[in-house]
């Protein structure tokens, strides 16, 4: 009995010691594995791939007009169906940066619209970019095609407005005081400059914007002005400054050069005013706009000469409906989660460029309804009326003084 008494302590440490020995290396091993998983972890913080979305749009429309629009057949009646925007959108973010590349399609080729990589790791709100950008120029222009009420922007807009170019610019917006500035130089390759003068020299575009906005849940008010110099490099300014609101028609209705000829710049500047107001589902806006040409030749009737132009739109929601304002980009937006719901628009602007004999004075007045099924499907329908007058209006469209014309079109977001 001894003996076995003294063999039962020894054989249970050598049972127990297996067991033991496996408790600690099962917690040897947890605590690796738990360490290894906080490594991984960080490794994945650290090395996050980038967030990738694609979105776009399609916009098919109608267009018929007459009278001025269709002057070169003596007023007649004409008519197209076309897609107007058919573009794919490739957004991504990582860490403090984003990007945005925006590409537009027609048949049989592919043009790039904006190209923008953005940078905002600032505690005080401040961003940089640079790439292909949209020059902040006018709140119409400004505005995405996808948000706009009426179907085509405003003669100001086109008229004053680049769009995308390539350049950098830096903006920032407070909120304390409802503030925001921003600044951008660009290659001026638009109105006519190849983006360079005869010497082969960049020309370049210094534009900036300042607003002031002011908001709550169902009210905003919007100021603005911003200003671009330009250098034109010594090339022409392109005769046809804008469309008169109607897309494919025969006779662009705002043209400097009409009944005269076109002019070489070596700069020129423009500036505008912005003013918007919404009260829940009524928005009004109002610009205007002025542009001062600096021609190569001194003696020129057109040197100093001015072209400048004004808009004024209401849109309203009867449903009760409110457009979104950015206070970031001092922009409205479409509705969120809108569907079966309707939006009466009306707007009428002016350009006149008619100077030293020659040009056009083009006033337009444009009602339009739009239909919501839901945020992705649109349907939009507008009237639009012009009157043209100035010296040049014999010469760009004969015995017709005024056109109408009715667009209608169908947008599907993607």
């Amino acid at each position: 009995m001894k003996t076995y008494t003294t063999l039962l302590p020894v054989l249970a440490l050598s049972c127990l010691t297996p067991t033991l020995y496996a408790s600690e290396t099962e917690q040897d091993l947890a605590a690796q594995v738990a360490k290894l998983s906080e490594q991984v972890a960080e490794l994945q913080q650290h090395a996050k791939s980038p967030a990738i979305s694609f979105d776009g749009r399609v916009q098919l429309d109608y267009n018929w007009f007459n009278g001025a629009y269709n002057a070169n057949e003596n007023g007649s009646s004409g008519s197209d169906l076309f897609p107007r925007r058919v573009r794919a959108a490739i957004d991504s973010n990582f860490e403090h940066w984003d990007h945005t590349l925006l590409l537009e399609f027609a048949e049989g080729t592919a043009e790039i619209i904006m190209a923008r990589v953005r940078y905002s790791g600032f505690d005080n709100g401040l961003r940089l970019q640079f790439g292909k950008l949209r020059e902040d120029i006018s709140l119409n222009a400004l505005t995405s095609s996808n948000n706009i009420s009426l179907i085509e922007r405003s003669s100001l807009a086109d008229t004053f407005s680049p769009y995308f170019r390539w350049g950098a610019s830096a903006y920032q917006y407070n909120k304390d005081n409802g503030l925001r500035w921003a600044l951008g130089i660009y290659k001026n390759d638009a109105f006519g400059s190849d983006g360079e003068d005869d010497s082969g020299k960049l020309a370049l575009a210094y534009t900036g914007r300042l607003t002031w906005s002011k908001t709550s849940a169902e009210q905003v008010w919007h100021l603005g002005a911003w200003h671009s110099q330009r250098d034109m490099g010594g090339n022409e300014l392109a005769a046809r400054v804008a469309r008169g609101e109607l897309r494919e028609t025969a006779v662009r209705l705002v043209d400097y050069a009409a009944g005269g000829e076109v002019v070489a710049l070596d700069s020129l500047r423009q500036s505008g005013l912005e003013l918007a107001y919404q009260l829940r589902s009524l928005t009004l806006e109002a610009e205007y706009a002025l542009r001062t040409l600096n021609t190569v030749d001194n003696n020129s009737l057109l040197d100093g000469t001015d072209h400048s132009g004004y808009h004024l739109s209401a849109s309203f929601f009867p449903g009760g409906q409110q457009r979104p304002y950015s206070a970031g980009s001092a922009i409205f937006g479409q509705p969120k989660d809108i569907r079966n719901a309707w939006e009466l628009v009306a707007r009428i602007s002016r350009l006149n460029t008619a100077n030293a004999g020659q040009g056009t004075d083009v006033t337009t007045y444009t009602v339009g309804g739009a239909y919501y099924l839901n945020p992705k499907v649109k349907f939009m329908a507008n009237l639009i009326h012009s009157s043209v007058s100035g010296a040049g209006q014999q010469a760009l469209s004969g015995e017709e003084d005024s056109g109408t014309g009715f667009a209608a079109r169908v947008q599907y977001l993607f």
